[in-house]
């Protein structure tokens, strides 16, 4: 879990906004896309598609690149495998705690 591991929180709070999500759809192809590309149809300025793809990048979600003048924005797919095995390693814990309490549970007299 390199991507998140004492970070997790951060990773999900960058996940848990709309707008920040739309943009990870939108760089989900594998494809780099400048500020402009990403910000196309969203109701929003430049300034405020910058500010959400900071708050990825401080996440680790996305990688920005320069090409010219040019800054380019990539999704890190791996961060978001990351936080998947994350969960699933959560899930496992909570599952084997609700185990043991329904086993306590229904043996009790």
């Amino acid at each position: 879990m390199s991507g998140i591991e004492g970070s997790p929180a951060r990773l999900f709070a960058a996940l848990g906004d709309a707008t920040r999500l739309g943009l990870i759809g939108r760089l989900s192809d594998g494809s780099e896309r400048s500020i402009v590309q990403l910000g196309e149809n969203l109701p929003i300025s430049r300034q405020a598609v910058a500010k959400h793809l900071d708050v990825l990048l401080g996440a680790g979600l996305v990688r920005r690149t320069r090409s010219g003048r040019e800054v380019l924005f990539t999704l890190q797919p791996e961060v978001l495998v990351d936080a998947r095995n994350w969960l699933d390693q959560v899930k496992s814990q909570w599952d084997g705690t609700l185990g043991r309490f329904r086993d306590f549970v229904e043996n009790q007299p």
